[in-house]
């Protein structure tokens, strides 16, 4: 019998061109303020989790768990810290660690991390280590990049589905606006849905507005067993639900581009445990790495027909005060995309807004929030749902 687990703190930096803090640094700075958040002491901490998809080539660091546990103070107490990595699902799969670790009685308190520091190479440099997420025999060494397998299940998406250029713009815009609304985004203006038609082209048809950032940043939560969550906060946050699941990692491999069957699976899975449906998440925070990835990601979800996300944005059903709130942070497109950091961050945005304490950005009276974080080009997606305890 698994034991419930909730979310009693959260820390986070700022995303976006950190030059004067080290991977360590923003690492630990998001640790440390998670821990003061849940009212925690160093020795009650039985374990660590860090999401991490790529410090051995960013910033030639390996052993990150290690890392992260020797100079945040953990090795003291000789804690298991233990580094996690699935690409952008990094993150989420963190979190998914370390829920299990507490669920399954293993732990009862444990700090989940994730981090990446992207901006110490050049962009050639992190473009391939991002393009390392897709396969790399059949797809990144053909010259298939991150940008380009995305444009290619855009325009298929257009195609069968009849969205129009400018509904997928809107994602874009409309997570520009969330974002401006976020101290800790990268991005925190809003855009123009011509700025974004008049980008400067990456891969037809996705400009340079719908593409995420180059990002630095961290982010940590701290879990815990929910019977003695009470002990540290008065507003702990219940996980409903945890759950995972893999495709061909592959583009060619699969039979439909235009639907990222891992999403669909890891979602029914999670409302299952959660006992909802889609129609009961009051908001979301999903991968728009690419903007296309935000429309694919809801129908997916369950939240929206296949086929029906481009025009559901552009009349505004996804935005602050529509249908369904998507991506209330800016999600990784305004916010920012440090890899590793992406998944514990969307937690982080989960858990402010079920709290209430999302200022400007507020869902009101927000008491499901979900969170689908995906790895490569959703050959990893993980889906976590979280309520109101």
């Amino acid at each position: 019998m698994m034991r419930e687990v909730a979310v009693i703190g959260i820390g986070i930096t700022k995303f976006g061109e950190l030059w004067d803090m080290s991977f360590r640094e923003i690492g630990i700075r998001a640790g440390l303020e998670a821990v003061y958040d849940a009212n925690l002491s160093g020795e009650e901490i039985d374990g660590m989790f860090v999401g991490n998809m790529s410090a051995g080539r960013f910033i030639d660091q390996e052993h990150v768990g290690a890392l992260i546990a020797d100079y945040s103070g953990m090795t003291r107490d000789n804690i298991p810290a233990t580094r996690v990595e699935a690409a952008g699902a990094s993150g989420g799969l963190a979190f998914r660690q370390g829920f299990m670790a507490v669920a399954s009685g293993l732990h009862d308190i444990v700090v989940v991390g994730g981090a990446e520091k992207m901006t110490d190479v050049g962009d050639v440099a992190a473009n391939s280590i991002q393009d390392s997420a897709a396969d790399q025999e059949w797809e990144s060494t053909l010259g298939a990049t991150f940008p380009s397998l995305h444009a290619m299940i855009a325009q298929r998406y257009m195609h069968e589905h009849g969205a129009t250029r400018e509904q997928i713009a809107q994602v874009a815009v409309k997570n520009h606006k969330h974002g401006s609304m976020n101290p800790n985004a990268q991005f925190r203006r809003e855009i123009k849905l011509s700025a974004v038609l008049n980008a400067m082209l990456v891969a037809e048809p996705l400009g340079m507005f719908d593409c995420s950032p180059i990002s630095d940043g961290a982010a940590a939560v701290v879990l815990c067993a929910m019977d003695k969550a009470k002990r540290y906060t008065d507003t702990p946050v219940k996980v409903l639900a945890s759950a995972q699941a893999s495709d061909t990692l592959a583009l060619h491999h699969r039979q439909d581009i235009c639907t990222f069957t891992a999403t669909k699976v890891a979602a029914r899975k999670a409302y299952a445990m959660a006992g909802v449906e889609a129609k009961d998440v009051d908001f979301a925070e999903v991968h728009d790495n690419f903007t296309i990835s935000e429309l694919l990601a809801i129908e997916d979800l369950g939240m929206f027909q296949k086929g029906q996300g481009g025009k559901a944005t552009e009349d505004g059903e996804t935005a602050l005060g529509g249908r369904i709130a998507i991506n209330t942070s800016g999600g990784l497109k305004s916010r920012g995309d440090p890899i590793g950091a992406t998944g514990v961050a969307q937690i982080v945005e989960l858990v402010t807004q079920l709290r209430g304490t999302a200022g400007g950005r507020q869902v009101p009276d927000a008491r499901i929030g979900l969170a689908q974080n995906v790895g490569g080009t959703g050959a990893t997606s993980i889906v976590h749902i979280l309520g109101v305890a």
